[in-house]
């Protein structure tokens, strides 16, 4: 065979090791497909039979992946069981050849090694990591829907143990090297250009004798039995019964203790198939191709020749309050040099602390290190004086959300920046063109709108105005998407894209909240849902006095939503604002505990006037099912894959039901409609189906193609 193939390259070093560098040409990722595994049979056949090699070296040549993982469109594409099948033991026999080898092997990792790339490092003897921020192992295929069917939770629970092993599969978490190390999912850490040496070392050291694994007694009863019975009381928990795949993982990794090697895997893929083929998986891994599409999202420049868009290295962030502080912090984070402005050194001081907290945090989680937090802190220049902006590449404006005050900062700023310099406003609610209207070239204004918590949400509104250029919205893009971020375009509209859903669903549950019904039963029949957080608590999360405000704004702007009454503004009287104040629908404690105010039967009616759950369900839920059909119907987005994208991404939409419009495909858009025209009979004409959600029911279409729809098999009025 030759030394090098299409994906793979051979060659042996002096003291005869062998290395094999996975390179899939064209493209940044090495990614596990049917070609590839063909190519690494055909190198291991050669290995094999190799009598003189005295180890083997696995590597990649890319600069931030080590092996991203299997090809998820060789599972979704045509998913039928005997494909599905094929794959997963393609793929085992593969890594079970390599561990098997009669020489010490070794997976030097740089870059991310996810799923399947974890997989095979685990069939290799050791593994050995590289210090790099990119380097990152573990297994997340639960967050997908499925389980690590290569080997991954066989393997696993024998290298580290039930705990440690459960910790890592369940969640899906992807650990930095040097925390890998310590949880043994790697041997060793190097840096980058160390980790050929280090392995060789290891197999230098070894000299042809490989690895016997320790016994772990958590992996034994009756110790086992109870980390499984807390580990399972923990998912339900969290999951409230809607992500199967963690169950099942669970399942067979405490099995795949006392199973043989092949009847634990055998189990793997029996479990892996029977989630696939199930709809919480498809909608999953549908979400992961919609964050892919993120990555690609660009503007049409219709230049023959456009010039290049300039990286951004020093941005001008107005305002130091909770938005811009946090997303100064993030910039800065990222390499890029930030000057923060605001009115004077107190705003500035408070924005600075806030920035320092952020950054404590991030060392905390393991984010960055501490040196990492220090040179990104020093990166941020707090200044409210005037200073010259001729050096500044991308201006983000974060005050105080008042029209004729951003108006007045943007007037002002045009005159002392570049003229090539892109201005975007922080916005989450107000009009694009209204603020361009203080310009002299309102095509240079774009809204970049983050989401709250920065640091945690990753999702970025791309607000394009009816003057916004085409340059200016594709620079926006492509900054968004280099500070790790993921971008949805939207339409300059009341609300934008995420709040304009996610508004009339906050006061519907303060309508049925003002009708007498219990928190308990509002939030959790969202929970039950599988939204991340009930609609109270969210409004609790992110404050009364932002929640009114945009309530207001868009109040004014869609006369449809109906009259809003003034719960907030009477709670806000009582100094309520949510979490920001320790009071709101919920009571916070010091040590983070929450529970229900004792003092909100002063707002609400006496009893409500509906008992049924499937009407507290279906107020909220199809309330938004409606209003994101009405983004579509008004082009406030291009395709219903932004939709679901954004909501899913901002809001935590239920993943696992892919969003709003293709969970309104799988229930059935003609049962969408009559129930929206029973609840507008009996409640109110805010529910009457939008236009467009009408019509497609009428015709029996759907929002997208039919091939991508599973019809729901469950009990409607629960779903």
């Amino acid at each position: 065979m030759p030394a090098a193939t299409k994906y793979l390259r051979r060659e042996i070093l002096d003291d005869a090791i062998a290395l094999l560098t996975f390179d899939r040409p064209e493209s940044i990722a090495n990614i596990f497909d049917q070609p590839t595994l063909d190519e690494l049979n055909e190198q291991l056949n050669l290995l094999e039979t190799e009598k003189t090699l005295r180890g083997l070296i696995i590597r990649s040549a890319k600069a931030k992946i080590f092996i991203a993982g299997a090809d998820l469109k060789g599972f979704v594409a045509d998913p039928n069981m005997e494909r599905i099948a094929f794959l997963i033991e393609k793929g085992q026999k593969t890594f079970d050849r390599i561990s098997r080898l009669p020489f010490v092997t070794v997976a030097a990792i740089h870059g991310a090694a996810l799923g399947g790339g974890f997989e095979i490092a685990l069939a290799c003897d050791y593994r050995v990591a590289s210090s790099d921020p990119a380097t990152k192992v573990g297994l997340p295929e639960t967050t997908l829907g499925v389980l690590p069917a290569w080997g991954g939770l066989t393997r696993l629970p024998r290298l580290i143990g039930l705990q440690k092993s459960l910790d890592a599969i369940l969640t899906g978490r992807q650990f930095p090297a040097k925390l890998a190390a310590k949880l043994g999912m790697v041997d060793a850490v190097a840096y980058p250009e160390r980790i050929i040496d280090l392995a060789a070392g290891i197999i230098r050291k070894n000299a042809g004798k490989k690895r016997t694994l320790r016994q772990f007694a958590v992996n034994r009863p009756p110790i086992s039995r109870l980390i499984r019975s807390e580990a399972e009381k923990t998912v339900l928990a969290k999951t409230r019964g809607n992500y199967p795949a963690q169950i099942k993982a669970l399942e067979a990794v405490f099995a795949g203790l006392t199973l043989s090697h092949e009847e634990s895997l055998a189990n793997e893929k029996n479990k892996f198939i029977e989630l696939a083929l199930g709809k919480e998986a498809q909608n999953l891994i549908g979400v992961f191709f919609l964050r892919e599409r993120a990555k690609k999202l660009a503007v049409d420049l219709g230049e023959s020749s456009p010039r290049p868009i300039k990286a951004v290295k020093k941005s001008l962030v107005i305002g130091a309050g909770l938005m811009g502080a946090a997303i100064a912090q993030w910039l800065s984070a990222r390499g890029i040099r930030v000057l923060l402005k605001d009115i004077g050194p107190s705003p500035l001081a408070k924005g600075m602390q806030s920035i320092e907290k952020l950054n404590r945090e991030a060392v905390r989680r393991r984010i960055f290190s501490e040196i990492e937090a220090r040179n990104a802190y020093d990166r941020i220049v707090p200044v409210y004086e005037e200073v010259p902006l001729n050096d500044i590449d991308l201006v983000i404006e974060a005050a105080v959300e008042e029209i004729e005050l951003k108006q007045k900062i943007f007037a002002a700023l045009e005159k002392k920046v570049s003229p090539e310099v892109v201005i975007a406003s922080n916005t989450s609610a107000l009009s694009i063109d209204t603020m361009a209207a203080s310009l002299q070239h309102p095509e240079r204004l774009v809204g970049i709108h983050f989401f709250n918590p920065v640091h945690r949400m990753q999702l970025v509104e791309i607000v394009r105005g009816p003057k916004t250029s085409a340059r200016t919205a594709e620079t926006a893009l492509r900054f968004t998407k280099d500070i790790g971020k993921l971008p949805v375009l939207v339409r300059d509209s009341p609300g934008f894209l995420v709040n304009r859903i996610l508004l009339p669903y906050l006061v519907e549950a303060m309508r049925l909240f003002r009708e007498g019904h219990r928190l308990a039963d509002i939030d959790g029949v969202m929970l039950d849902f599988g939204m991340p957080m009930g609609a109270l608590r969210l409004i609790d999360e992110v404050g009364f006095d932002v929640a009114a405000h945009v309530a207001r704004e868009l109040e004014r702007r869609l006369s449809y939503l109906g009259p809003l009454d003034d719960t907030l503004e009477k709670m806000m009287a009582k100094g309520w604002l949510g979490r920001k104040s320790a009071m709101g629908f919920y009571r916070y404690g010091p040590n983070g505990k929450e529970s229900p105010n004792p003092e909100l039967g002063g707002f609400q009616a006496t009893a409500p006037t509906v008992q049924n759950e499937g009407d507290l369900r279906d107020r909220l839920v199809l309330i938004m099912v409606n209003e994101a059909a009405r983004t579509l119907e008004e082009k406030v987005v291009e395709a219903p894959e932004d939709v679901d994208f954004g909501m899913v991404m901002g809001t935590g939409w239920a993943p696992f039901r892919g969003g709003p419009l293709r969970f309104a495909d799988t229930l059935g858009l003609g049962t969408v409609a009559s129930r929206l025209n029973n609840l507008r009979e009996r409640i109110g004409e805010r529910f009457a189906p939008c236009g467009l959600l009408a019509t497609m029911a009428e015709k029996g279409d759907t929002f997208y193609p039919r091939d991508q729809v599973s019809e729901s098999k469950a009990d409607t009025r629960k779903v």
